[in-house]
């Protein structure tokens, strides 16, 4: 039993000093001539994710886990995403000509947009853990994300307003139910539209899903005055809107 107790100290001891070898050679790397910290190399990283600069990511780097989660959880973060949040009722006041015909609209995603899937990667390493699609969506099935704040007042700004406000989510079209309960719980309300996948969309990708909805839409003779979304692809593509705002979202990418 001693040997064995003695023979993990040694190993433990062992292990110490490599962990601090590889944090001091991130703190003193440099480039150009700049010293690059740990928390500068995840700011940049998360920064360049938000610029679409990185990627179809398949997880945050390891090194970055504790970091993008003290950033979900931060200030910082709500700052960020009021902050968007903000512009877009800037240019609904300044740059809308809103017809109010009933075909003014605006959309929006669901997930990290109208509803919070932070706790979810509380448990899953804040994306630093390849995602379980099956867990995901055994904790969307319990309907209790919480809403996005400053989403939820945009939401009831433009709806005060007039404006048809449509929800395309990628969720799968088996979580209609729940998750349209779980919207009204958390206080979204009086939308015209919420568009789901159907199987048949589960074989593209959710870009293209996106625009062909929003080809639908355009169809139907409505006028897509902003898309608020947490993904690219909830916001590229044609048709596109008159304008396309992104909220921050540094844990997952969706292609």
């Amino acid at each position: 039993m001693g040997k064995a107790l003695w023979c993990c100290l040694v190993f433990a001891c062992l292990l110490i000093p490599l962990a601090v070898a590889d944090w001091n050679i991130l703190k003193q790397q440099t480039h150009d001539g700049l010293k690059i910290s740990l928390k500068n190399y995840c700011e940049s990283w998360r920064m360049n994710v938000e610029l679409h600069n990185i990627r179809e990511f398949q997880v945050v780097p390891e090194e970055c886990i504790e970091y993008i989660g003290k950033y979900v959880k931060s200030t910082q973060y709500k700052v960020d995403s009021q902050r968007a949040t903000d512009e877009c009722l800037v240019y609904l006041s300044t740059s809308c000509n809103l017809k109010k015909d009933g075909l003014d609209a605006w959309i929006f995603d669901v997930d990290d947009t109208l509803l919070s899937t932070v706790p979810y990667y509380k448990n899953n390493l804040y994306g630093g853990k390849k995602l379980n699609v099956t867990s995901l969506e055994e904790w969307m099935s319990k309907g209790n994300a919480p809403a996005l704040d400053h989403s939820l007042k945009l939401y009831n700004e433009l709806k005060s307003r007039g404006v048809q406000i449509i929800l395309v989510t990628a969720r799968k079209e088996h979580l209609r139910s729940v998750t349209i309960d779980n919207l009204v719980k958390v206080g979204y309300y009086g939308w015209t539209k919420i568009v789901f996948r159907d199987p048949a969309d589960e074989l593209i990708s959710v870009q293209q899903y996106k625009t062909d909805v929003r080809r639908q839409i355009v169809n139907y003779g409505y006028r897509i005055w902003g898309i608020l979304g947490d993904q690219y692809s909830s916001i590229e593509g044609t048709p596109s809107p008159k304008r396309a705002f992104k909220l921050p979202n540094p844990m997952y990418y969706v292609a």
